[in-house]
């Protein structure tokens, strides 16, 4: 596990840097185990009764691209999600909100996805093709400036070697080299062919952590492992403002259980989701009254004050 300091230093400016000019950058033990272990008993509690297979189910042949299908996205969801605080606030842990708003530029951020994905042994050919996430993550296509997308960070809950499905992944300057366009809709198979040589792997052990952009070609990996398992939590962050860029409507979920959100997460955390902070002209003695009747347990104490 990465050591921690009191100014609690998971990531360095060199970091930051990798992110930039490549695209993606591979941060090993970014969370602790005793913050990891309660999210491993959430994903039980959000995913029942999933046992992997004794085989991977393999639809492809031998050198053949992998293709996206349904069964991949089956245990796939959205938060907030009926269980403890710590797998719905993990998206939203204020390292991360650090993290993006370094990578970004910016003083204010907002989380525009996030995702509790748990993979099983031979529920899915899970081999992917190489690809970008822009596609649905902006109606357009990158910006030339890194600052004006996003970053989406992926997160082990548990321990990802080869055998587990990890995301592999080329850097924009293996992207140059291999003669691909950066960030292209194109399903061509040559361009496949040319990625496949500088691949990499971001296998690695429970609470690291794999962050990318959306121009960057990456894919899922098969697993393998008899019985297998891989939980995993996505959450992709851009600057706030930034209308060219969004995947959920948090409101549109309005039915799923954000007390379990509200009722835990600090104001900034909370601002992730668009929810204006203390002070904040949005806020007066009416907003307050009715939000709290809408969270009974949600300590506004800050925001009362601030009115």
């Amino acid at each position: 596990m990465r050591e921690r300091s009191g100014t609690d230093i998971r990531f360095k400016a060199a970091d930051v840097l990798e992110w930039r000019r490549e695209g993606v950058v591979q941060l090993p033990n970014f969370f602790i185990q005793q913050e990891i272990e309660p999210v491993v008993e959430d994903f039980w509690r959000v995913f029942p009764d999933r046992k992997g297979a004794g085989e991977p189910m393999i639809r492809k042949k031998p050198g053949q691209v992998g293709a996206f299908n349904d069964a991949q996205f089956r245990n796939f969801e959205n938060i907030p999600f009926d269980c403890s605080p710590a797998l719905n606030l993990l998206g939203v842990h204020p390292a991360l909100i650090r993290l993006a708003k370094s990578a970004l530029d910016t003083d204010r951020v907002h989380l525009y996805q996030n995702q509790a994905w748990a993979k099983f042994t031979g529920e899915a050919d899970f081999d992917q093709p190489f690809h970008c996430d822009f596609g649905n993550h902006t109606l357009t296509v990158p910006s030339c400036d890194e600052h004006l997308n996003a970053i989406t960070f992926l997160i082990y809950i548990t321990d990802v070697t080869e055998a587990h499905g990890p995301t592999h992944y080329v850097s924009k300057t293996d992207a140059r080299k291999a003669g691909v366009p950066i960030a292209t809709f194109s399903g061509d198979l040559a361009h496949q062919d040319k990625l496949k040589p500088f691949e990499q792997s971001a296998a690695a052990p429970a609470g690291s952590l794999f962050a990318y952009g959306i121009d960057v070609y990456h894919r899922g990996t098969n697993l393998t492992i008899p019985e297998g398992f891989r939980f995993a939590v996505t959450s992709c962050f851009k600057k706030a403002g930034n209308d060219s860029i969004g995947y959920m409507a948090w409101p549109f979920h309005q039915t799923k259980p954000w007390y379990k959100i509200f009722n835990h997460g600090t104001p900034e955390q909370l601002s992730c989701f668009g929810v204006p902070a203390p002070g904040d002209t949005f806020w007066t003695e009416q907003t307050v009254n009715l939000a709290q009747l809408r969270y009974p347990e949600w300590d506004m104490g800050l925001y009362r004050d601030a009115v």
